[in-house]
C-alpha cells in the first residue's frame, strides 16, 4: 500500500521530533572480555533493559527537553513492558505504537570489561512496522520538524516515511540495510559511522574501492548526492559535511564502561537541537557530548542525560577540574 499524501503544512507550522524506527528490550551480559568462536565464558551480570535504536533515540530526544512521537511496534509478551517503560516516564507519545502479535523486538548484547560490545539483534515486532503502519501515521509525520529514521525496521517503512516528510528527514543509517537511493538522498543528514559508511559507499557505487579515510567517506558521500553527512567517530567525535562545509567536532575525553547506545544518544540529541532550531553543527557539538556523557554508564537508556544534567566537556578529562554547563531544555 503506498501511503497518502498528507495536505502541505507550512513549514514554520512543522514541530517536534517523530521517530520511526524499533523498540526493543536489551538483554545485557557484561564479561571480563568477549569469548573467542567456541568458548564458554562465566558472565559478570545479566539485566533485561529498554533498548532498540528508534527508542533510544526517541528517549535521548525527549529526555533533553524535546516533543517526541513514536512510530512503531511491540509483541504480546512479558518483554513489551520492559520495552517502553523509558519511553513512558520520558513523556514520549506512544499512541502510534502498535501491539502485534508475536514478540517483542530483542537484541542481545554482551559488553566486555573496556566497553566494548557485540549486538545480535532479533527484530520481532519491528518486522511488522511497514509502509500500511507509516501510513496510518502520516498527519503526524508531515507535521513534524524533524523525522528520524533508522535501520532496524523494514526498508519499505522508511521509504514511505521519508516521502510523507514535509520537515527535516535524520538517516541514521544502522544498521545498513538496502534502500531505495532517494531516502538516502533525502536525508539531510545522513549519520553514519566509519564502517557504515564504508558499507553504505559499496551498495551505492558497486566496485569502488574502500574509502581510505574517514574524511574520503564523508567526501564521496557527498558527491554521491546526499545534501549533508556526520559521520560518528566514537572517541574523535565526528566530522560534519553539509553546503557550509566539513568540519571535525571534537568529542570530550571520558571514561568508558559501556558504549552501547551511544550513538543512538548523539543521534537523539542532534535531532532535538536541529528541531529546536540549531544549525547542524550546533547540534553535532552538543551531540557529541551527550553521546560522552551516555557511554560513562551501563545500558542504552538508562544512561542517557536528562535537561539539567552536567555533561562532559571538550578539551577536559572525566573527573578532572572543569568549568560545567547545563544542557538547557527546550519545548
Amino acid at each position: 500500500m503506498t501511503p497518502s499524501t498528507p495536505a502541505p503544512v507550512a513549514r514554520a507550522a512543522l514541530t517536534g521530533v517523530v521517530v520511526v524506527g524499533s523498540i526493543n528490550a536489551d538483554q545485557v551480559t557484561t564479561v571480563q572480555r568477549h569469548p573467542l568462536p567456541g568458548e564458554t565464558l562465566i558472565g559478570t551480570s545479566i539485566d533485561i533493559l529498554p533498548g532498540g535504536k528508534g527508542a533510544n533515540q526517541a528517549v535521548a530526544a525527549a529526555q533533553l527537553g524535546a516533543r517526541v512521537s513514536m512510530v512503531g511496534a511491540i509483541g504480546q509478551d512479558a518483554y513489551a513492558h520492559s520495552a517502553t517503560a523509558i519511553l513512558e516516564s520520558a513523556n514520549v507519545d506512544l499512541s502510534s505504537v502498535r501491539t502485534v502479535h508475536g514478540p517483542t523486538g530483542l537484541a542481545v548484547i554482551t559488553v566486555a570489561a573496556d566497553g566494548e560490545n557485540t549486538i545480535i539483534v532479533i527484530p520481532g515486532a519491528n518486522a511488522a512496522v511497514d509502509a500500511d503502519v507509516v501510513s496510518q501515521s502520516a498527519g503526524l509525520i508531515a507535521g513534524a520538524a524533524v523525522l528520524v529514521l533508522q535501520g532496524e525496521i523494514p526498508a519499505a517503512a522508511s521509504t514511505a516515511a521519508a516521502r510523507l516528510a514535509r520537515g527535516r528527514v535524520v538517516l541514521n543509517l544502522a544498521p545498513v540495510i538496502e534502500l531505495d537511493p532517494a531516502t538516502i538522498a533525502a536525508a539531510d543528514p545522513l549519520i553514519v559511522n566509519e564502517h557504515e559508511a564504508a558499507l553504505l559507499l559499496a551498495q551505492l557505487v558497486p566496485g569502488t574501492p574502500p574509502p581510505a579515510s574517514d574524511a574520503e567517506a564523508v567526501a564521496r558521500l557527498r558527491e554521491w548526492g546526499v545534501t549533508s553527512v556526520v559521520l560518528t567517530r566514537g572517541a574523535l567525535g565526528a566530522i560534519v559535511s553539509d553546503t557550509d562545509g566539513t568540519d571535525a567536532v571534537a568529542s570530550p575525553v571520558v571514561v568508558a564502561v559501556d558504549s552501547s547506545g551511544a550513538g543512538d544518544a548523539f543521534v537523539g540529541a542532534l535531532s532535538a537541537r536541529l528541531a529546536a532550531g540549531d544549525t547542524l553543527r550546533e547540534a553535532a557539538r552538543l551531540a557529541v557530548r551527550v553521546g560522552a556523557f551516555a557511554v560513562q554508564s551501563r545500558g542504552t537508556q538508562p544512561s542517557y542525560p536528562h535537561a539539567g544534567d552536567i555533561l562532559p566537556e571538550v578539551g577536559t578529562e572525566s573527573g578532572a577540574d572543569r568549568t560545567t554547563e547545563k544542557i538547557e531544555a527546550h519545548p
